[in-house]
């Protein structure tokens, strides 16, 4: 099953939505519960990101009987340093999304913590690819 969500950019009543969905049907496949909560915990995170940072995007995840293929990209700035992103409580969003409740600087620490396999593809200028697996497991 493969199923393919656009992600809004700069609407935070919207983002999240693709997280919910997914978690939905994820519920009605009947997975188990941490399952779902990884891979809604990632994919909200990473909605958030796109929303925050790239302008918005899309976000396709994939269901097989042994993994969830999780893919959210977007064509925003890009992110120059890979590595510092990575470090939990480094943000780079402007403090009207701070004061928002977002950017703390959690997202790519808790897409990685929440994913059996996370990978960013990253190009200044022209975007960003994340792709996180979650095996299915009893």
């Amino acid at each position: 099953m493969i199923f393919t969500y656009q992600v809004p950019g700069d609407d935070f009543s919207r983002a999240g939505y693709a997280s919910a969905e997914m978690k939905k049907k994820l519920q009605q496949l009947g997975l188990p519960s941490p399952i779902i909560k990884r891979t809604s915990i990632a994919m909200f995170e990473a909605e958030i990101n796109m929303a925050v940072h790239a302008g918005g995007g899309e976000a396709s995840i994939e269901i097989d009987d042994d993994q969830i293929v999780i893919i959210m990209k977007d064509t925003g700035p890009g992110i120059a340093d890979i590595e510092k992103a990575m470090e939990e409580g480094y943000s780079t969003a402007p403090q009207k999304i701070q004061e928002l409740g977002f950017g703390a600087g959690m997202g790519l620490p808790n897409m990685k913590r929440n994913s059996d396999f996370f990978n960013i593809d990253s190009k200044v200028g022209e975007g960003t690819t994340v792709t996180m697996k979650i095996k299915i497991q009893e």
